[in-house]
């Protein structure tokens, strides 16, 4: 037997997997694990991190190769990340095991990135304060979200609620629903931000004629729709920088607490 293969029983649902070791006979070990260990993870690959989670690889397909393999089928990082363990247990080498690990690092990932932007102090609306809190959670989804951003009288975030959720190819919502919430909770303004899963954050047609008809009843109730950010894998959109936020006519004072009224009733629209 090679001196660097050890046969090892393995966990129940990794079957035919063959665990080689990665300490080389002589000389200095350079595999993931001894490098993260001696120098950090900062600097090693994607495949490298996820070799390290998988841990071992099986009789054809060493853990590196079984690592970059993962990687490539899943279409990189952002295909990585939309994978569920159960997909990756099915793929020979991986088994139930190293799936859920994988699953299980990926939304650890997430988790620490939506805690990090929470933590954030963030200057609303600027559209980079919105894409920093909306990316972490929304980027790597394959269905479109549609959120409610709501502010209180000095731009902080009141309260950020999701109000629709759809396929890949988008949402059906009525103007009235994201109002409702942004008056529900008591907001002085708000702002609404979606996804696109394709990974082009470039407005629709379609988001700009939806936006503009939400900013217009917006202004009727003053609660103000400041901005529609779309984010996606490779950036974000804003459609107030892009100058595509519509200007509303100001509403009558005396037909504001009507409009509010039938708003919350779901009459209006």
């Amino acid at each position: 037997m090679d001196p660097t293969t050890e046969s090892k029983s393995t966990p129940q649902g990794d079957e035919n997997v063959t665990e080689t070791s990665e300490r080389a006979p002589r000389g200095r070990d350079d595999s993931p694990r001894e490098r993260a260990l001696e120098s950090g993870v900062e600097g090693l690959g994607d495949a490298d991190l996820i070799a390290i989670v998988l841990g071992t690889g099986h009789a054809d397909e060493p853990v590196g190769v079984l690592a970059a393999a993962l990687l490539d089928e899943c279409g990189g990082l952002p295909g990585l990340a939309r994978t569920g363990a159960g997909a990756f247990a099915a793929r020979r080498g991986v088994g139930r095991a190293k799936g859920a690990r994988l699953a299980a690092a990926t939304e650890l990932g997430r988790r620490i990135a939506q805690a990090a932007s929470r933590q954030t102090s963030a200057r609303l609306p600027e559209s980079r304060s919105v894409d920093a809190w909306a990316r972490p959670r929304l980027a790597s989804l394959d269905h479109e979200e549609l959120w409610v951003l709501a502010l209180d009288g000095h731009n902080g975030l009141r309260a950020a609620r999701r109000i629709a959720a759809g396929g890949l190819h988008g949402l059906v919502i009525s103007p009235r629903d994201p109002l409702r919430v942004a008056l529900r909770e008591g907001a002085s303004a708000f702002i609404l931000v979606h996804n696109h899963p394709s990974g082009d954050p470039t407005p629709s047609p379609e988001d700009v004629a939806f936006t503009e008809k939400i900013a217009v009843a917006a202004a009727v109730v003053a609660t103000p729709l400041l901005d529609h950010v779309v984010v996606a894998r490779n950036g974000y959109a804003s459609l107030l920088d892009a100058g595509l936020m519509p200007k509303p006519p100001k509403a009558e004072a005396g037909r504001v607490a009507s409009k509010r009224h039938r708003i919350e009733q779901g009459t209006w629209f």
